[in-house]
């Protein structure tokens, strides 16, 4: 496998137009393609463009071009992209994103069709969904929480940042020093504390915004399902972004999920949000499989409790939306310091007061989970959700 003018042409078949949806290959974007000892020059026809679509375009190809260099096992010294105020030669198909309508959850094919993806199997018993209304509520760290817990006791577990516009497994799994390795055309997930994880962060630049619109959302979505080599886990737990926005619609489309957790914090603004959240799952025909309520209290080094923001506030809005709670989940200055150092499997280890009071919240919202799954899955007459890719 080789890098020229061709092949990145073909990597750069599989990004969506942020005007159209149609991959920017066939809706005309693309001016000139060169390649030549390492480095890439990239035309790009952005006439109609806003600035933050052109930035989001720009970051996708950039994406695109050092994944394929990566495959081809080939050193990319540079990918230089201009964007020209011309028109593409294709003309717009239309002013807004694909249709949602799509194709039945756990076919493998993006909505609306397209191109085959690389060939590929993920094979998981169960996929969770970790969902929040608003930001900050802690969603990230339930998640790793989540997937690490369930490693812990025993299960092969795979964990996805599906939250693409600002990922936070880089960080709280430790990843900064680890690089990507791709093998064929799938990317190898990262086995850190025992649990297969895969992030968009590890493969863009770390210091720079992703400013995405629908359908680049969407594909970002669709890479990291499609071209990561999950194998066959127990749990595939997904990290979703804040809000009801269009990667929750892709992934109800593309997977079939065995259920959503909900994280809210025990306040009542974060209470309106997450009531939208979990609406939305149920609207999509995903089961809610309960309510998280983090940062419920501050816990001291001494074991002094604090209610900072109130304690039992998303208890009581999971049973008025008749949904089960999972459990409440305190606040540690070790929890944080685990976090930000990318420790988190040290949270059920501490042995500190706080830490002990912690841990033992943390295996009863991950054994709630667990039970609950087991419940939904018998529910819904299935044991094992398969996405192929062929």
């Amino acid at each position: 496998m080789n890098v020229d003018k061709d092949t990145i042409k073909a990597a750069l078949a599989r990004i969506a137009h942020p005007r159209t949806g149609e991959d920017i290959v066939s809706s005309g974007a693309i001016g000139k393609i060169s390649y030549c000892d390492g480095y890439a020059s990239i035309r790009i026809r952005a006439g109609g463009l806003h600035d933050d679509q052109r930035r989001g375009m720009q970051q996708q190809i950039a994406a695109a071009v050092r994944l394929h260099a990566k495959q081809a096992e080939v050193a990319l010294s540079d990918v230089h992209i201009e964007m020209t105020d011309d028109l593409p030669d294709a003309p717009f198909k239309a002013e807004q994103a694909p249709a949602a309508a799509g194709p039945a959850r756990g076919s493998g094919t993006a909505p609306g069709g397209g191109a085959p993806a690389p060939a590929g199997t993920l094979r998981a018993k169960h996929i969770i969904a970790v969902g929040a209304g608003k930001g900050g509520v802690g969603k990230s760290s339930i998640a790793v929480t989540l997937a690490i817990g369930l490693a812990r006791k025993g299960h092969a577990v795979g964990l996805m940042d599906g939250d693409i516009y600002g990922p936070s497994l880089p960080t709280m799994l430790g990843l900064g020093a680890l690089d990507t390795v791709v093998r064929g055309k799938m990317i190898e997930p990262f086995l850190v504390h025992n649990v297969r994880a895969m992030t968009i962060g590890k493969l863009v630049d770390a210091d720079k915004p992703l400013i995405w619109r629908g359908p680049m959302a969407h594909a970002a979505f669709k890479q990291l399902i499609e071209q990561t080599d999950w194998g066959e886990v127990d749990y595939l737990v997904i990290d979703l972004p804040p809000g009801t926005g269009d990667v929750a619609l892709t992934m109800a489309q593309m997977l079939k999920l065995t259920g959503a957790v909900i994280v809210c914090t025990p306040q009542k603004v974060a209470q309106d949000d997450a009531v939208r959240a979990a609406k939305m799952f149920q609207q999509l025909g995903v089961e809610v499989l309960g309510v998280v309520e983090n940062m419920s209290w501050f816990v001291g080094d001494d074991g002094k409790e604090y209610d900072i923001f109130g304690r039992g506030g998303a208890q009581m809005m999971a049973q008025r939306l008749g949904v089960p709670f999972l459990g409440a989940v305190p606040i540690t200055m070790s929890l944080r310091e685990n976090s930000d150092r990318g420790e988190p499997t040290a949270n059920f280890t501490d042995n500190s007061a706080a830490g002990i009071q912690l841990a033992q919240h943390l295996n009863a919202m991950v054994q709630n989970v667990e039970n609950q799954v087991a419940l939904a899955s018998m529910r819904q007459g299935h044991t094992q959700p398969t996405l192929t890719i062929s």
